[in-house]
This record gives C-alpha cells, sequence and structure tokens, in this order.
C-alpha cells in the first residue's frame, strides 16, 4: 500500500482561469491541502489566491502559508505563513519547498 492517497480535483471556469485544488492524507494520518487560483496569460501564470495547509492525524495545524488578507502589518502583505501558536512574514512557497516541508513531517 502506498503512503499516501491521491484524490484531487480541478476546475476550470475558462481557458485562462482555473481553481486546482489537491487533498493528500498519508498514512500516518496527516493531511496535505492545497487550493489555487491561478490566471494564464501570455503562457505565465498568474497565482490569484493559494492556501497550502498541513495538519497532523489529530487534525492540529503543523503549517498554512497563504494570501488572504487579514494581517495588513505583516511586511508581505498579504503573504504569510500560520504556525501552530504565530503568523509570520512569509513570501508564497514554491511547491518544491512546500513538499519539503510536508516531507520533513511524514517520513
Amino acid at each position: 500500500m502506498p503512503w499516501w492517497r491521491f484524490p484531487n480535483e480541478e476546475e476550470i471556469f475558462k481557458p485562462e482561469r482555473a481553481n486546482l485544488r489537491i487533498r493528500v492524507r498519508f498514512i500516518n494520518g496527516c493531511l496535505s491541502e492545497w487550493n489555487e487560483a491561478v490566471t494564464v496569460v501570455e503562457n505565465h501564470i498568474n497565482h490569484l489566491t493559494y492556501r497550502y495547509h498541513f495538519q497532523d492525524k489529530d487534525n492540529r495545524l503543523i503549517f498554512r502559508y497563504d494570501n488572504t488578507p487579514h494581517f495588513p502589518n505583516l511586511d508581505t502583505f498579504s503573504h504569510h505563513k500560520h504556525l501552530p501558536d504565530n503568523v509570520i512574514a512569509f513570501n508564497q512557497p514554491s511547491a518544491f519547498d512546500v513538499i519539503k516541508e510536508v516531507n520533513q513531517h511524514v517520513v
């Protein structure tokens, strides 16, 4: 049996815009959810909104990156990172960086 399950959904609203939702439940019970709204203009992907969430098997937050505009005092507004007891300034990470961080908690 693999260490992950990979149901995913993709909705395309029109040719230049898409919403992507990926949800992975790991065999150890952790959950990773990725949500993004993007547009494609002249073969360039523009990230409109994003949320990369990771929690443990007991549904406790480990981390979440997003750009919801609710922390205007952060230097990287609207981009930030939620930790279990804090929110810190953080620019949007690459997909590779998020995968590496998830991997630290799963393997």
